[in-house]
């Protein structure tokens, strides 16, 4: 890719990962100049590197990102999400009993798409097949500036533009800045934006899986006494783990060699999709809260986790970014054609109050319910289980649970309607 000498336009993106790569993608679609600059060089994006992360992509992400251009060769890769079953389940009445303990809430995605070629609840993607197919599609939009590898060593808010200033000396001029770098954004920190949150204490084992049986697109989560297990579909009789543990345990279990990790593996998995295996390497990630009191600051903008960084047991930290970005690149597009400064205050303001509600509830709904289910307290586990049971019994509950995990509540942005932003 060219290396880009000058950026003088519209918006300047600090963070090439998902987020940003996603916000890049809309801008341009709605006619907005950007630019994106990440401290990887871009080519790397394209590589088939294994972390070991997938995430589950909700129905109206996948829609946005069908309207951008990068859906189409990302479903290459994708495992449609059908069912999803949660599960208060403890070792020695759920998963070894070979599935879902008493206490069940099970999510079909018939009641909300029926029909053979109705939407999924959501895809499963690799995130490297994610990075993949939004790397393509914004190299072959050659007019998104993009500025790889290079550091962003610091910002400075002038009277109709904030300037980015790279570590070679360059400085990028946009009108607005527009910062996607991070849980520990180095752009909100010198906005002075202050953030709220805490360690969990607990790691997520991050492993991939080959089964006997077929998972037929069902997601199972299963809440144990030290985290959520969660065992989610990817194509083939492969499955994602997400294995909460507390920060000790997750990392004897990481440096256990494969026979002895498989043998836990099964005792926390059980049998019913038959003999399990590891496959590739296994990841451990610490897991925190942190969420900006704000969601801007004078001509700048946080968008995905360097917005809020929240606890992976929804599955909700890759949707949350997509949705600001849709949210981010329809304001900012309509301050353009109305020809208003794309920094002010009024439009970042509009954005803070849309994007706000939502990533608060999930904030809220996700601490909750890992302090709740993370633990054995007979009295807590009884509440809970019944409280499963009452919601698996009332089709109303389950289908607004069904809906808002797919990020149909609310006022949608046209994005993930899968409706265009142009012109």
């Amino acid at each position: 890719m060219t290396q880009r000498l000058s950026f003088d336009g519209d918006v300047v993106i600090a963070g090439g990962g998902l987020a940003g790569q996603t916000l890049a993608l809309a801008l341009h679609s709605a006619g907005v100049g950007v630019a994106l600059v990440d401290v990887l060089p871009f080519e790397t994006q394209l590589e088939d590197r294994f972390d070991g992360r997938a995430s589950a992509l909700a129905y109206t992400s996948m829609r946005m990102l069908d309207t951008l251009g990068a859906g189409e060769r990302l479903r290459e890769f994708t495992q449609r999400i059908e069912d999803i079953l949660v599960c208060d389940g403890r070792p020695e009445d759920g998963l070894r009993a070979g599935g879902p303990g008493p206490f069940t809430l099970h999510f079909d995605r018939h009641e909300i798409h029926p029909g053979a070629d109705g939407e999924p609840l959501g895809w499963m993607a690799e995130n490297r097949h994610s990075r993949l197919a939004l790397t393509e599609a914004i190299a072959a939009r050659p007019d998104i500036a993009v500025f790889a590898p290079v550091r962003a060593v610091g910002w400075t808010r002038n009277a109709a533009s904030t300037d980015l200033h790279l570590e070679d000396g360059r400085t990028l001029r946009g009108k607005l800045l527009v910062a996607c770098d991070g849980k520990f954004s180095a752009v909100r920190r010198q906005a002075g934006t202050r953030s709220f949150g805490w360690d969990y204490g607990q790691k997520g084992i991050v492993a991939t899986v080959e089964h006997e049986r077929p998972h037929n697109g069902v997601a199972y989560e299963y809440f144990m006494p030290s985290g959520p297990f969660a065992i989610l579909p990817l194509t083939g009789n492969r499955s994602s783990l997400v294995w909460t543990e507390k920060a000790a345990a997750a990392d004897a279990l990481k440096a256990m060699d494969r026979e002895g990790f498989e043998e836990a593996l099964r005792a926390r998995f059980g049998d019913f999709l038959g003999a399990v295996n590891e496959t590739g390497p296994r990841w451990t990630y610490p897991l925190t809260l942190k969420v900006a009191e704000r969601f801007h600051a004078d001509g700048i903008a946080y968008c995905g986790d360097a917005a809020r960084g929240i606890h992976p047991l929804a599955g909700q930290g890759f949707n949350l970014g997509i949705r600001d970005a849709a949210a981010l690149a329809e304001i900012t597009a309509e301050q353009k054609r109305l020809g208003l400064d794309l920094g002010s205050t009024v439009g970042l303001q509009r954005y803070q109050a849309w994007r706000r509600m939502d990533s608060m509830a999930l904030v809220a709904a996700t601490d909750v319910f890992n302090r709740l289910f993370s633990n054995d307290i007979a009295p807590l586990r009884l509440a809970r289980g019944l409280g499963l049971s009452l919601v698996d019994k009332i089709p109303p509950a389950r289908r607004f649970f069904m809906r808002h995990a797919g990020g149909e509540i609310g006022d949608l942005p046209k994005l993930l309607k899968g409706e265009s932003l142009a012109a």
